[in-house]
């Protein structure tokens, strides 16, 4: 997809299937992390830690990750102020990825706007309706 906006406000499905290879490639020492809220079970981001994000992340009591994007540490509603406040951290059986369990503080957790301008909950804002499209939820 040519257009950010076609990417997170489309209705054609476009996956990036090449996004954990090129984590890889240009050697991030990161592990996925999935980020849950604590009370509803929803889904909110999926996104990446390294070591520092997590001690930050545990000193903070609240998110932070690390960007691959922007090649830096990323305080989760440090500029938009819909924080997640942490309420436990957890590691799977092959300590190779984390869930953080987490209250939303703010309007939402994803970096996306509804119509009306309001944050969505949950960056799981679209399902896929066929091997080519996508329906907003």
């Amino acid at each position: 997809m040519d257009n950010h906006d076609d990417l997170e406000e489309g209705t054609v499905l476009s996956l990036d299937f090449s996004k954990i290879s090129q984590i890889g490639k240009a050697d991030y020492p990161v592990v996925p992390v999935v980020v849950q809220d604590s009370e509803s079970g929803e889904v909110l981001i999926v996104a990446y830690a390294n070591e520092e994000a997590l001690r930050e992340t545990l000193r903070r009591k609240e998110a932070v990750f690390y960007s691959t994007s922007r090649n830096e540490i990323w305080h989760k509603g440090a500029t938009s102020g819909d924080t997640l406040a942490l309420v436990e951290v957890r590691v799977n059986c092959e300590q190779n990825s984390l869930l953080y369990l987490v209250r939303p503080e703010g309007q939402g957790a994803c970096h996306t706007n509804h119509d009306d301008g309001t944050t969505r909950s949950s960056c799981y804002y679209r399902r896929i309706t066929s091997a080519n499209d996508l329906r907003f939820v």
